[in-house]
Parts: C-alpha cells; sequence; structure tokens
C-alpha cells in the first residue's frame, strides 16, 4: 500500500492528537512541535483509543487508564515491552499522508 491522505496539518495543531481509520485499523496521529508522528491506534493494555488521548510534550497518553507512550519512538513510559508500533508518515503541503504498511 502506498501513502494515503489522511489528515491535514490545518485539522492538527501542534500539542495536538487524533485518531484515524485506514481499512478499519485505527492510527494516532501526534505533532509535536510540527513534526508528525504516526502510531498503532490502539493501548495495549487494555486496547484504549490512543487516537483520543492528550500529549505532554512528547508523551501521548492514553485516555482510558493515562498509560503513556512517547510519541516519536512508540515506547512506553516505564514498561520497555510494551511499546507500540510506528508508522511512515510524511506531510506534502496541508496533507498528511500515512503508509500503513511501513513501520517507522
Amino acid at each position: 500500500m502506498a501513502f494515503l491522505s489522511v489528515s491535514s496539518v490545518d485539522a492538527l495543531p501542534s500539542g495536538a492528537v487524533t485518531e484515524v481509520v485506514v481499512d478499519g485499523n485505527a492510527y494516532a496521529l501526534c505533532n509535536l512541535d510540527g513534526e508528525i508522528h504516526a502510531l498503532w491506534g490502539t493501548c495495549p493494555h487494555a486496547h484504549g483509543p490512543l487516537g483520543q488521548g492528550h500529549l505532554q510534550g512528547a508523551i501521548l497518553f492514553c485516555p482510558w487508564h493515562e498509560w503513556a507512550f512517547d510519541c516519536r519512538t512508540g515506547q512506553h513510559e516505564y514498561l520497555p515491552q510494551a511499546c507500540v508500533e510506528r508508522f511512515a508518515v510524511r506531510v506534502e503541503g496541508d496533507d498528511i499522508l500515512l503508509d500503513p504498511e511501513t513501520r517507522a
């Protein structure tokens, strides 16, 4: 699969998180100071929707139980074995493009 347009930069201001769905799979898009990151959208703890969470600096918090992941790496804040996958993402103009088959 190639890169797909999933959102716009205007819709994802700095410090924001949003959930996008591609082929029935949820992904979390994070805007960290203008740098866009894409993560698997389901928390490994209780399957909470990460794209509905919030950012504090580079840390993405799951809205259900506050599990914390670095949006740049996918690593859990305290449990290295509890990470979420990252995906290739890029910006072209105002479009945010995601490749759901390419891990970053």
